[in-house]
């Protein structure tokens, strides 16, 4: 497995690499944001430049993004370094985060524990109080992912943690929970990803040159649990 924010390999040839958006003000504050419209903040808006960066290196064929403003607002960085126009879909979007929407990670821990520790751990049997249930954005994204690879490939997929974690978790055992993603992390959609620890990004393909933009520490060093 892969330390935290080290690179996964092994899944050079995906058809789909996913791309969590850039960090705001709610994931800096470790708050529950569901389906807000919450735009980047100064830090994710550098963070959706270097993914664009790193974006040109794979030559994709189509965008994909979550309708979300935050995933929307990082997709539309990326489009305009790599010429392509996002495409959005629905299915993409983010956990329905019911009565923990605006809530702080700490409030919630401190008042419903184990509940916090299923949705942490990604239980599937877990549903948010008032909210969406891992088990039905799951069936969403699988089929989102599902028409995307039948469709034109490789393909950029910007959308959010749990909709990443959801994806990868497709290529392990029940009871183990895929990984942590970063902010604006780059993930080719596969076994050798789904193994790792936590995510932040992917190297670029070989023979590639490296992003001369390099990484902010802040917001990609703590893959979140979501959002």
């Amino acid at each position: 497995m892969s330390a935290a924010g080290e690179s996964p390999t092994g899944d050079a040839g995906a058809r789909i690499y996913m791309a969590r958006h850039g960090r705001t003000a709610y994931n800096h504050e470790r708050r529950f944001q569901g389906r807000l419209p919450v735009p980047l903040d100064e830090v994710g808006r550098a963070q959706a430049q270097e993914l664009a960066e790193r974006a040109t290196a794979y030559d994709f064929a189509v965008l994909w993004c979550s309708p979300l403003r935050r995933a929307r607002e990082t997709a539309d960085i990326v489009a305009a370094r790599v010429g392509l126009e996002p495409h959005e879909d629905e299915r993409l979007v983010e956990t329905d985060a019911g009565a923990w929407t605006d809530r702080t990670f700490a409030e919630v821990q401190a008042e419903a524990p184990r509940e916090f520790a299923r949705f942490a751990s990604l239980d599937m049997t877990f549903a948010f109080p008032g909210g969406e249930s891992f088990a039905d954005q799951a069936t969403r994204v699988r089929a989102a992912i599902a028409d995307i690879g039948a469709a034109q490939t490789p393909a950029l997929v910007v959308c959010h943690g749990v909709v990443i974690r959801l994806a990868l978790a497709d290529y392990l055992p029940p009871d183990e929970p895929p990984p942590r993603i970063a902010n604006a992390a780059l993930i080719p959609l596969g076994a050798a990803a789904a193994h790792a620890e936590a995510i932040g990004t992917v190297p670029a393909p070989a023979g590639s040159e490296p992003s001369s933009t390099g990484e902010h520490a802040e917001g990609n060093g703590d893959p979140a649990i979501g959002g």
